[in-house]
């Protein structure tokens, strides 16, 4: 059904932060896992922000169309809590966040309306800035943000529906809501899709994060995973093994246009390699694993 993955889908689902002043880049560095003040105008940057004890509270895709302000693009349904937070240790900085998502039309691109790109790599077309993401079973995949107003991309639509299978299929986790706290970085294979960067400064969760990565701590790791039940996020699987501990989280789900659902799950290393997976409880549906869409990084 890779085929279905084609076409032109509007993101209502997500908005923008604007981060706007001198000390914008220096502000992020201080409080995402990304290094912002090396960001250059032909990249783009995945980021998370994290509690002090290394969870995750949001994700974002950033980029710099200004020396002087940083766009982060989240999801909506946790855009507020997460400006309030990150407002909150703004202090004297000189640096302003705002609600920009009103500034702004989100596009996806997929297949044949999508550059072909190396994810992360941001081109500019007129006034919009076309940010090139990890394929879904081999079709390119990139986000467009343009001015309010924009005439919409030429190409066939996309239901969004079939967008956010595409992003199940990438393999590259979307925080939100329910998920809130539920992660450190590697759960989600954050550092190995160019979500963390392990030589920048100091920021919260910082200590944690790193011990996860060089301490060998790590017991989770995110999966693609189908059911012919409905996955709903949040929701936990159990193995075969323990009926009462939950072996993992469905952090990302949609509807597969070839039946069933598709989602991204973070279970534990072990239950991954062997037995059997269900979602619920342990009398729920099945769910078949597979390996990420990309290498991780401790293997490569």
């Amino acid at each position: 059904m890779t085929n279905a993955l084609n076409g032109i889908a509007g993101l209502t689902h997500l908005g923008v932060i604007a981060v706007e002043g001198d000390d914008a880049a220096s502000f992020l560095q201080g409080q995402l896992t990304q290094d912002f003040t090396l960001l250059g105008s032909g990249d783009a940057r995945l980021a998370t922000y994290c509690t002090a004890k290394g969870r995750m509270l949001a994700s974002f895709i950033g980029f710099k169309p200004a020396p002087t302000r940083i766009l982060l693009v989240t999801s909506r349904d946790i855009l507020a809590p997460t400006l309030k937070r990150l407002s909150m240790y703004v202090l004297r900085a000189k640096a302003k966040l705002r609600d920009a998502t009103s500034d702004f039309d989100l596009w996806g691109l997929a297949g044949n309306a999508a550059p072909k790109a190396e994810p992360w790599k941001l081109s500019m077309d007129g006034e919009s800035a076309v940010i090139a993401l990890y394929p879904a079973d081999g079709q390119p995949r990139a986000l467009r943000i343009s001015p309010a107003g924009t005439t919409k991309p030429e190409g066939d639509s996309l239901d969004e529906s079939l967008w956010s299978w595409g992003e199940v299929r990438s393999g590259v986790a979307t925080i939100t809501t329910p998920i809130v706290e539920a992660f450190v970085p590697q759960m989600l294979n954050y550092e190995s899709v160019g979500g963390v960067n392990f030589k920048k400064g100091c920021y919260p969760g910082q200590e944690v994060v790193a011990r996860s990565q060089f301490r060998g701590t790590l017991k989770r790791r995110a999966y693609l995973a189908h059911s012919s039940d409905a996955l709903a996020v949040g929701q936990e699987l159990f193995h075969e093994s323990d009926a009462e501990q939950p072996c993992g989280i469905v952090a990302q789900s949609a509807a597969a246009p070839g039946g069933g659902w598709d989602a991204i799950v973070s279970v534990t290393i072990a239950s991954a390699e062997a037995g059997r997976i269900t979602a619920g409880s342990a009398q729920g549906p099945a769910v078949q694993l597979t390996p990420a869409p990309y290498p991780l990084l401790a293997d490569v």
